[in-house]
């Protein structure tokens, strides 16, 4: 139910469109029988805007058996069918771009400027992008490569995709784990966050909106522990996708592979930005500042650790700090606001127990404490910069998810790859430096799956995204997403049309 007291219309424009629930199956609303509720709260206010019942274990079944359903019919469209469909989808998204940035800034407090500018083209960016790629789901040319047999390589869906999907950037999220499965002929359940359902109900709307059949896109919102769980553990769940902590990511593993399953996880990240002695120092600290602060910090491919050659190491903890000493924190719709609010006060009192712990044992240079006055009631921090720390500190090692950098020099440049290294995750990194050999060599040396060089941050539809080591396996976005969401077929042809093939010696003798 909407509790219409606690969002205006403004704020809220679609709320009418969430009156029959935050579950959507088979092209229709409902409401999760679980009997246990769940409220959306806006974390700027810590007012609730939206209540719910929570999806159970028939909700998760219901689901499935709608994609199950409409798998065959939707496999069997034609490329074009899919794509054009999708191309639709990309325009009703379009239209009603307005109410999912509204709804992505309440529900996650990122200020409208960031859901107006980034989230909401990027995801319609996506789905134009993937309903080009739906046309190219093109495998090895047929050739003749045994010398007796013409062989060649189908690439078809796997069948009913099980994904979950992160609070951070909902509809992103929503979007890179749908559109992929989709395009190549997939259907899919796919459960958010229960913090941030909004926007991927919204998007499930669109998608029925836009003519693609009922039951290839189901939402179900839910616990992690019981709507997550069944559905990763579901027998007609062909693969499960999921983007989240490093942590939990392991017991998706788990739950996955006991009913040995298609896996895609895109996990935790800890970002190096790696600051060489002829970088041009203004670029590097404006780079910084946008990079550690985007969406507050709650990025996995945000930069968290900065390595800064000695030479330049004082004067950009020194314009560092300055700068962000000048991000607006506020209310995210108010048109002069550059950072709101993490997303809970829970999440908020993590981040500041990290910077608490790091006093003791580095310095803090700015930062460091929730703001008061009109912003007390909202889950706000402010940005934050940390220097003199330990590579093996608890600040530098672990993924902190909020508006936090800390800073360490660097001498040689082995030593600054080698720091960049050293962390148990590899999703992205970046490197600032005016040669072109050591930028290429950072982007040969560092471990991870994105390097910008002279840049952090910036994604596009057609490149990948995912990470090495603990921060996961596998591709969103891109034709290599594609890897993810197939089965790859080879089919064989004799072309002797002998009746005893020469190999047969081997069972038949001389004969």
């Amino acid at each position: 139910m909407h509790n219409p007291s606690t969002a205006t219309p403004e704020r809220f424009p679609a709320a009418d469109r969430f009156a029959q629930g935050a579950q959507f199956i088979a092209g229709r609303s409902a409401q999760g029988t679980s009997g246990r509720t769940h409220a959306v709260v806006d974390p700027a206010t810590g007012a609730e805007v939206y209540t719910y019942e929570l999806a159970g274990a028939d909700d998760v079944d219901a689901a499935v058996a709608a994609a199950r359903e409409a798998f065959p019919g939707w496999a069997s469209a034609t490329p074009g069918e899919r794509s054009d469909a999708l191309h639709r989808f990309a325009a009703v998204l379009a239209d009603r771009a307005e109410d999912l940035a509204r709804a992505e800034s309440l529900q996650c407090g990122k200020p409208l400027k960031l859901s107006r500018e980034f989230d909401v083209p990027g995801t319609i960016d996506n789905t134009a992008f993937f309903a080009g790629a739906a046309r190219h789901l093109q495998g090895q040319s047929a050739g003749e490569y045994s010398g007796d047999h013409t062989s060649y390589v189908r690439r078809e869906p796997i069948g009913v995709v099980g994904s979950i999907a992160p609070w951070n950037y909902p509809l992103q999220m929503a979007a890179w784990k749908v559109l992929p499965a989709i395009a190549a002929g997939n259907t899919i359940v796919l459960k958010p966050a229960e913090l941030t359902p909004l926007t991927s109900l919204l998007f499930a709307e669109a998608a029925t909106a836009a003519g693609i059949p009922d039951g290839v896109i189901n939402i179900v919102t839910g616990s992690g522990k019981e709507a997550g769980e069944h559905l990763v553990g579901h027998p007609d769940v062909a693969m499960t996708s999921f983007t989240g902590s490093t942590g939990v990511g392991k017991r998706v593993a788990e739950v996955a592979t006991s009913t040995v399953k298609r896996l895609h996880l895109e996990l935790g990240g800890k970002a190096p930005f790696v600051v060489f002695d002829d970088a041009d120092l203004d670029a590097a600290v404006n780079g910084a500042v946008a990079g550690a602060l985007i969406n507050t910090g709650q990025d996995c491919t945000a930069a968290t650790r900065a390595y800064v050659q000695r030479p330049l190491y004082e004067a950009f903890v020194e314009r560092t700090a300055a700068l962000m000493e000048t991000v607006r924190l506020g209310d995210p719709f108010a048109p002069g606001t550059d950072l709101g609010p993490l997303i809970s006060h829970a999440q908020r009192d993590r981040v500041a127990g990290f910077v608490d712990r790091a006093r003791s044992y580095a310095r803090v240079v700015t930062g460091g404490e929730a703001p008061g006055g009109d912003l007390a009631d909202g889950a706000y921090y402010r940005p934050t910069l940390i220097a003199d720390a330990a590579q093996d500190s608890e600040i530098v090692q672990s993924e902190i998810f909020g508006p936090v950098l800390v800073v360490l020099p660097f001498d040689t440049d082995d030593e600054g790859i080698r720091l960049a290294n050293d962390t148990p995750y590899g999703l992205a990194a970046s490197a600032w430096s005016g040669s072109v050999y050591r930028a290429n060599r950072a982007t040969r040396d560092i471990k991870a799956g994105c390097v910008w060089i002279n840049d952090h941050i910036p994604i596009i539809s057609e490149m990948p995204h995912g990470g090495y080591k603990a921060s996961g396996f596998g591709k969103d976005m891109s034709m290599y997403s594609f890897e993810e969401y197939t089965q790859v077929k080879h089919v064989m042809f004799d072309n002797t049309a002998a009746v005893r093939k020469d190999w047969h010696r081997t069972i038949f003798g001389a004969r």
